[in-house]
């Protein structure tokens, strides 16, 4: 790192422009010493830390974000007299070396300099204004950490020592306690103290005299401001090249003379400073408070995050915010030359970045992830114009549904099905569902990332009940015909095909990693066309010369299960489950999880057989080795569900093991094809091969075709095996989904290794697994079938509550298009009062009738999609609405929901008005105001129209990955998981770095990053440490992932937890009850996680001997938990114990006792006599006895003695803290054992050796895997420790429960 120094020397700031800084050479004093007043007495010096790769204007920006220079805009730095290029690196800089002394130099404006300067003026001073995060613009986003930490920790940290036992009101409001009934919505964004606005100005804004007339240009003029100040005085200021001062003008008079004085100043904010005493005093404070900020609280996120409420805000005058909605906004706002932006031609220059090297990749992604995120922000805004009717279409003449739009170089078009193109695979539905399957082509083909292969830049937008899909456009394709273009593929659904041999050669490349095979189709010539995608994939060379692919919706194969296919039966498994159904489109296709599952699993078995026939050879010792076509093995699918498991036995575990060695070794062999196996082996290799379908016979290789059994698509003769075999392959993969990966996501979810606590969670998890959403009826079918169905309760829940939202989503969709804008917020508040309101029979406001248009004519230009004059939605009622509900989730689920009303739902399945609410909004992008409504009023509906305060668009893109920072990030978890802490938090740390590069400070996996590097300093002792990162960690997640999303719920637990550790008690307690409130909110009391929240409250309580609040906690946890974990689990003992504790505390030996011989059952029965769990439970129920013997002789000697007996006053003991601090290590998963020093040393080595086999074997696997395997996604990477300690090698230090 270098540092570099700013001087500043007196300096007058009257007429000439120039912050002129002595240059001084010497050592630097701290930043926080440095004075840039105006006049410094004497010369100042700023020494920031800079590394060589930042460029000069990262300097600059340090300078803007500076409490005292922030209001610097136009300056340029000099060193040794030469002026430093903006876009220079620094360490190209010559001459540039540690502790050089750069200059200051004031710049003369130009038009875009001074607009800049205006800007950045209205952002300090809108700086803690949250109606940007409300409103969902720039990237601004809410977060409510510091109200319930009072500033930050690091800080507090330090002041609250030593203060450790002082008295803390523990008591949490009503609604937060175990039992209540109640659930707000207003303390879901509390006030937060610095919100309340400090007026410095009353208006600030554009004058009407712009822009400057000719003569007065020619005086240096550039454009006139209007401000109105605090203390009501009107003055108008010019902004010339030389600065701003005051001139002559009124609101209705022009004099762009100066005035008198007219106070010339370099900066708006020095000359408001002169005119202003009000100005001056609350600017200062503000900024002060702005740099008092974590920077987390204000840096902007890579993609909007919307608010799905909002309190009440009052509409300010703002000239930037108006400029920005009257102008295209393209100009000066990204600060690149030119107008608008190339998109496509930076979306694909970044990927031609080189790559070589990690510093090159770091670039490459780090470019296309910030042309990504622009792309999709510009597409976003782009899209809602179009709805909102703002951009004219390229074909005005056609009717509003067919037409297509082009802005700020992007096309957009409308997911309504045009010119019959869908016809044949469910028209408009089609339509609807093609955009998101294109999507995830273009994320799967960018993550396989071949060079030479372009995909285009592709966001799509669903707003006010439209669906848009915004794309990048190819260079030349506007000029010319489709049919011309197109050089691979086919326009119509595979009528003519056309092949090319260069795309075949770069599809090539894809189809190992995408599992797609190579294959031959016919075209209406009858002659044979080569692919090696589905036929409807395109492909177009630009005229830039690339090659591009689009139209990416069938990239993975048809979902057998959803596509019934005359003649075609499916497996049992599909049958039995009702399969195959009619879906109301044909494009289903399997998720690229799931074909990865079915082809890892297919693996297996491929293992499994061929390590079995060579065992059979070997015990034969026959000469012909046919048994597998003999019927010596069951069929592959025969039960794919149960492969042989641990369970066979150690002695056969050892054989197979070094079988499927064998089977590796003869594969690799047989692969390399150097004709030195012997015939029998390749026998073997070739039958398990045939079993498991795979398209080679030499080696393991499954691949699919994606147009089997698509409509229109014809296979030539020669192939009728292979489309056979393609086509069983695809019923195993059917029926892999339902008897594999549906039980296997319900048996984690009663395990509780997964554990979602809302819709989107759950989605994920499901989605994880291969399953796509529309199995969800499917999935809750199985869990009320499950032997354990009061295990999961909570599953079923989230379960119906999504399968009702979603359904109500689908019909919300098609109402709103019905809906003109100047319904909107009536139309939106009737349909949540169908939905959610107890009110029998709510009335639609129509708008007032001069409003409404009178019937247009039919081709009126620009009017946005669906504006017909529509008001069928006013005679909703929600009978009718729940109606169709149950109709929608029986259609599109198969799933029979039993109610008839909302509230016969939440009888029935326990929800939750205030969480259905919470889902619709996030799912259709609702904004609500915040407020408490009363759903259950059966005399006035819930919602008026005054509550819709907006509606956001639900915005699907691609994310594109930091490859390297993430393997950094795995080599460091699997380091830690064998005991390596300091290897691990050092990889770990080196992975953020990486992840900072890439995606800038904001980002879900950087969330993930810091909570791992938080619990890593934790457990290795370092508590300041992981309360900083942690905080850090927190803020991100509310910020990137929203307040209440259950990521963020979970960061505020671990916070809690090192805050109660860093002697932070209230603080703690706060948090806790913050993390308990958004759970009430976003599912309810009844959840396994609520459990754990519980626990931790009452033992912080405990600690704090307020022991009856404490015992209402724990009391729950324990209710819950032997809910979810059964009476005889482990966590049930332990929570009997907790409860235990607290009893004692009170002196109730009774029914301490009572709670810990439940405890010591369950361990005696659990864990044996030996074990030293039940040994401690046995001391501790000795102890418990002689306490309650001891109370029992005090209170005999009171009885004989009467009052005036000598007895010794009775103690409450309060447990050490230490000790609470211990349990609470326990619950939440951290244990530390004590090791000596060589016993650590040992362990390593052990674990060293341990793991240099593991690598010797994964290297000689890589070398013979003939599959590669994508990464994981990287949704959340798991807690150090999230494993269940059963799973654990026993030998390897634990550092988790």
């Amino acid at each position: 790192m270098w540092q570099s120094r700013f001087e500043s020397v007196p300096c007058c700031w009257g007429i000439a422009p120039s912050w002129d800084r002595q240059p001084c050479l010497g050592k630097g004093i701290p930043a926080a010493e440095c004075c840039w007043g105006p006049r410094a007495p004497q010369p100042s010096a700023l020494c920031p830390q800079v590394s060589p790769q930042e460029m000069v204007q990262e300097i600059h920006q340090v300078l803007m974000d500076r409490e005292d220079t922030c209001h610097r805009t136009c300056f340029s730095l000099h060193l040794d007299g030469n002026m430093l290029d903006h876009f220079s690196e620094l360490r190209s800089v010559e001459g540039l070396q540690e502790g050089s002394v750069l200059r200051v130099v004031e710049e003369p404006y130009t038009v875009r300099e001074a607009r800049i300067h205006v800007r950045h003026v209205r952002d300090l001073l809108k700086s803690l204004d949250p109606s940007d995060a409300f409103n969902g613009v720039d990237c601004n986003s809410l977060s409510f950490l510091s109200v319930f930490t009072d500033g930050d920790l690091g800080d507090s940290g330090k002041r609250k020592k030593g203060l450790e036992m002082d008295p803390i009101d523990c008591t949490p409001p009503e609604y937060i306690l175990p039992g209540s009934r109640e659930r707000p919505l207003c303390p879901l964004q509390p006030q937060n103290r610095d919100w309340k606005p400090l007026q410095c100005l009353k208006v600030l804004t554009m004058s009407g005299w712009n822009p400057p007339p000719g003569n007065r240009k020619m005086h240096g003029d550039l454009m006139y401001l209007f401000v109105i100040t605090a203390e009501d005085r009107q003055v108008s200021i010019t902004a010339s090249t030389r600065g701003f001062y005051l001139n002559q003008s009124t609101a209705y008079h022009f004099n762009p003379k100066p005035a008198s004085p007219r106070f010339l100043s370099h900066s708006l904010v020095e000359l408001l400073n002169q005119i202003s005493p009000t100005f001056k005093k609350n600017f200062a404070v503000l900024q002060k408070k702005r740099v008092q900020r974590h920077p987390f609280e204000r840096i902007a996120t890579p993609f909007q995050v919307y608010s799905w409420t909002a309190p009440q805000a009052e509409h300010a005058m703002d000239c930037v915010r108006a400029e920005d909605a009257y102008t295209s906004r393209l100009g000066y706002e990204e600060h690149i030359p030119g107008q608008t932006r190339d998109w496509n031609e930076e979306l694909q220059t970044t990927r031609e970045l080189p790559r070589k090297n990690l510093p090159e990749r770091l670039l490459r992604e780090r470019a296309i992830f910030k042309v990504h995120s622009d792309f999709t922000a510009a597409a976003t805004r782009g899209a809602m114009a179009v709805i909102d009717g703002n951009v004219m279409a390229i074909n005005p003449s056609e009717e509003t549904r067919m037409q297509m739009f082009i802005w700020n170089n992007i096309f957009f078009s409308l997911g309504f099905d045009v010119r019959d193109h869908y016809k044949d695979f469910g028209g408009d539905v089609a339509a609807y569902v093609a955009p998101t399957n294109d999507l995830n082509g273009v994320r799967t083909y960018n993550a396989v990332d071949v060079e030479g292969l372009y995909t285009l830049g592709t966001v799509v937008v669903d707003y006010r009940g439209y669906r848009v899909t915004a794309q990048s456009i190819i260079p030349g394709i506007l000029e010319r015909d489709q049919e011309q273009s197109v050089i691979y593929g086919s326009i119509d659904f595979g009528k003519t095909v056309v092949s090319h041999p260069r795309y075949l050669e770069l599809l090539e490349r894809t189809s190992r990693p995408l599992k797609i095979l190579r294959h031959r189709v016919l075209n209406d010539r009858d002659e044979e066309v080569e692919l090696c995608s589905s036929v409807e994939c395109k492909g177009i060379i630009g005229n830039d010369g690339r090659h591009y692919i689009l139209d990416l919706l069938r990239t993975f194969p048809p979902d057998l299960n959803f596509l019934p296919v005359p003649g075609e039966g499916l497996p049992e498994e599909c049958t039995r489950a009702g399969f195959p159904r009619a879906h109301r489109h044909k494009l289903c296709c399997l998720r690229q999880e799931l074909v990865d599952a079915f082809v890892e699993h297919r693996y297996l078995l491929f293992m499994k057989l061929a390590a079995l026939q060579l065992m059979q050879q070997k015990a034969s010792k026959l000469e012909s080795p046919t048994s597998l076509e003999n019927g010596g093995l069951p069929s592959p699918e025969s039960k794919p569900e149960d492969p042989p498991g641990p369970e066979a036995g150690s002695e056969e575990e050892g054989s197979n093991a070094s079988g499927l060695a064998k089977v590796k070794e003869l594969a690799e062999t047989i692969a390399s094809d150097d004709g030195t196996a012997d015939p029998r082996s390749r026998e073997v290799i070739r039958n398990a091969c045939k079993a498991v379908g795979s398209i080679s016979n030499t080696a393991f290789d499954v691949r699919f075709n994606p147009d089997i059994f698509s409509p229109g698509v014809r296979f030539p003769e020669s192939c009728q095996e292979e489309v056979r075999d393609q086509k069983q392959l695809l019923k195993d993969a059917a029926a892999f989904l339902l008897s594999c990966q549906i039980p296997g996501l319900v048996k984690d979810c009663t395990d509780h290794v997964v554990l979602p606590m809302d819709g989107a969670t759950l989605a994920e998890v499901m989605r994880q697994r291969g399953i796509n959403m529309r199995y969800l009826g499917k999935v809750l079918d199985l869990v009320l079938r499950s032997p354990a169905r009061d295990q999961l309760d909570h599953i079923y829940k989230i379960g119906i509550g999504e399968l009702i939202t979603r359904s109500a989503k689908h019909i919300f969709k098609t109402y709103l298009q019905g809906v003109e804008l100047s319904g909107l917020s009536a139309a939106i508040s009737h349909f949540l009062n169908c939905f959610l309101s107890s009110y029998p029979n709510p009335v639609a406001h129509l708008p007032a009738d001069e409003l409404v248009s009178k019937k247009r004519n039919r081709r009126r230009r620009n009017r946005p999609p669906g504006a017909a004059d529509n008001t069928a939605w006013a005679v909703m009622t929600p009978q009718e609405l729940w109606k169709n509900i149950c109709q929608e989730a029986k259609n599109y689920f198969d799933f029979s929901l039993e109610c008839e009303t909302v509230d016969q739902a939440v009888e029935t399945y326990g929800l939750q008005k205030i969480t259905l609410l919470r889902e619709i909004s996030l799912k259709t992008g609702i904004q609500i105001l915040l407020k408490e409504y009363s759903f259950d009023s059966r005399h006035k509906p819930a919602f008026t129209e005054e509550d819709v305060l907006n509606i956001f668009p639900v915005v699907k893109h691609v994310n594109p990955k930091a490859s390297d920072a993430f393997h950094f990030f795995q080599s460091g978890q699997a380091k830690v998981q064998q005991g390596f802490l300091k290897e691990g938090c050092e990889l770990i740390n080196e992975a953020l770095n990486l992840f900072n590069n890439v995606y800038g400070a904001m980002h879900v996996e950087i969330c993930a990053c810091l909570r791992l590097l938080a619990r890593l300093h934790y457990i290795m002792g370092d508590y300041a440490e992981a309360l900083s990162n942690q905080q850090k960690a927190v803020l991100m997640s509310e910020r990137v992932m929203g307040i209440e999303h259950p990521n963020t719920i979970q960061e505020y637990m671990h916070l809690a937890l090192y805050c109660f550790a860093s002697s932070q008690l209230s603080t703690a307690l706060n948090l806790l009850y913050r993390a308990r409130y958004l759970t009430l909110l976003v599912f309810g009391e009844d959840h396994p996680e609520m459990a754990l929240l519980d626990n931790n409250i009452g033992l912080v309580l405990h600690g704090v001997m307020e022991c009856d609040l404490s015992l209402r906690f724990l009391e729950n946890a324990l209710a819950v938990s032997t809910k979810y974990h059964g009476p005889k689990s482990l966590k049930v003992a332990l929570s009997h114990h907790l409860v235990a504790r607290v009893y004692e505390s009170k002196a109730e030996f009774r029914s301490a006792l009572q709670h810990e011989k439940e405890g010591y059952t369950i361990y005696k029965t659990q864990l044996g006599e030996d074990h030293e769990k039940t040994k401690e439970s046995s001391e501790y129920l000795k102890c418990l006895t002689q306490q309650a013997v001891a109370l029992q002789r005090t209170m005999n000697e009171i009885y004989r003695n009467g009052s005036s007996a000598n007895i010794p006053p009775l103690k409450f003991t309060a447990p050490s803290m230490a000790s609470v601090l211990e349990q609470l290590n326990v619950i939440n998963g951290i244990l530390f054992i004590p090791l000596s020093q060589k016993d650590l040393e040992n362990l390593k080595a052990e674990v060293a050796r341990r793991h240099q086999l593991q690598e010797a074997s994964k290297n000689r696997e890589k070398a013979e895997e003939p599959m590669a395997t994508e990464p994981e996604p990287v949704g959340a990477p798991e807690d150090v420790a999230s494993q269940p300690p059963a799973a654990k090698d026993p030998s390897s230090p634990s550092f988790q429960g």
